[in-house]
């Protein structure tokens, strides 16, 4: 069982800092209010509760009341008004631009192919590592075998490709970096990061993706019990080099995360959105403290905090 990150979050993914009081979108946004609503993706869901956590202490008049879903779920109720914010873990589309979303960069992270640590050919798998090419085929259900990714192996036993079943950031930062979309991605559906991680823990033939924060215990700093990453071969010289092996710990991971050594796609920007320019108090308040206090707690979530001319960016959204 994944512990940590996942014991957090229960079957309806719901953080409460009070009793739950829905938000409507024809509530009066320049309220005085001390009540935010946030829904949206799983990616970005810990580091949102960790935030909350803080920005409490420091406010503790405040309600807050988060749960996941995934991003499209946030991208929904935020432009709906349902919500305050919204989580979004990949690019905004020009339609949700048009209907008023608002994005604000909070921290960056990256999605992750994962496999089985039982898996019988896991050594001389994470030696060659995974082309694009080949992660293309996977996710399309032309390569079957592991044999048929390493020509020279005889081992032929079988693969089992796990996608998402719910509209995702994971899945649309995945499929983006082979070229595809989510919808393109073929697999065994499973609903949710820790659904696709719990799955590919109990299959010793299974690949997966994951977020790095569903991945890494934040102790240990190593990956749960039963998953380990299956490298990206970013030069495709069919090995994984020194350069290109940074999976060991999450540090070492997030450090190529910032560095910009591991790909972009996978690796992303994590946005909270809003529906037009935040204008209500508390809101404004905490996204500030987001772009300000909140990022010295990105690193030991798992997260890799904004640059200082990020940052500085990002707050001036908020003037």
């Amino acid at each position: 069982m994944i512990k940590n990150a996942f014991v957090i979050i229960s079957l309806i993914f719901i953080f409460s800092c009070s009793d739950r009081k829905i938000v409507t979108k024809n509530d009066d946004p320049n309220n005085n209010t001390n009540e935010i609503q946030i829904s949206g993706a799983f990616a970005l869901y810990p580091m949102v509760v960790k935030w909350a956590e803080e920005f409490k202490k420091e406010n503790p008049e405040v309600r807050i009341d988060i749960s996941g879903g995934g991003a499209g779920k946030g991208m929904t109720d935020v432009i709906s008004g349902i919500v305050d914010l919204g989580m979004v873990s990949r690019e905004l589309h020009k339609e949700e631009i048009k209907k008023g979303a608002y994005s604000i960069t909070v921290a960056k992270d990256a999605v992750v192919a994962t496999i089985n640590e039982n898996n019988p050919g896991l050594d001389h798998i994470k030696k060659i590592g995974l082309k694009k090419e080949v992660a293309s085929k996977l996710w399309n259900n032309t390569i079957s075998y592991w044999n048929q990714i390493d020509k020279s192996s005889k081992n032929n036993y079988p693969i089992r490709i796990y996608t998402r079943a719910d509209a995702c950031g994971a899945a649309e930062t995945w499929a983006a970096w082979i070229n595809k979309k989510q919808e393109d991605l073929e697999g065994i559906a499973v609903y949710g990061d820790p659904g696709v991680a719990s799955a590919v823990q109990k299959d010793k033939f299974a690949i997966g993706f994951n977020n790095i924060a569903y991945v890494y215990d934040l102790k240990s700093q190593k990956p749960y019990k039963g998953l380990t990453i299956l490298p990206i071969d970013i030069n495709n010289n069919g090995i994984i080099d020194k350069d290109e092996n940074f999976y060991d710990d999450l540090k070492m991971l997030l450090k190529a995360v910032s560095e910009k050594k591991y790909p972009s796609p996978p690796a992303r920007n994590l946005y909270i959105i809003t529906k037009g320019k935040p204008i209500k108090p508390i809101v404004v308040k905490f996204l500030k403290f987001v772009l300000s206090k909140g990022q010295k707690y990105t690193l030991e979530n798992g997260y890799v905090a904004l640059s200082e001319e990020d940052r500085k960016e990002e707050l001036k959204k908020l003037n």
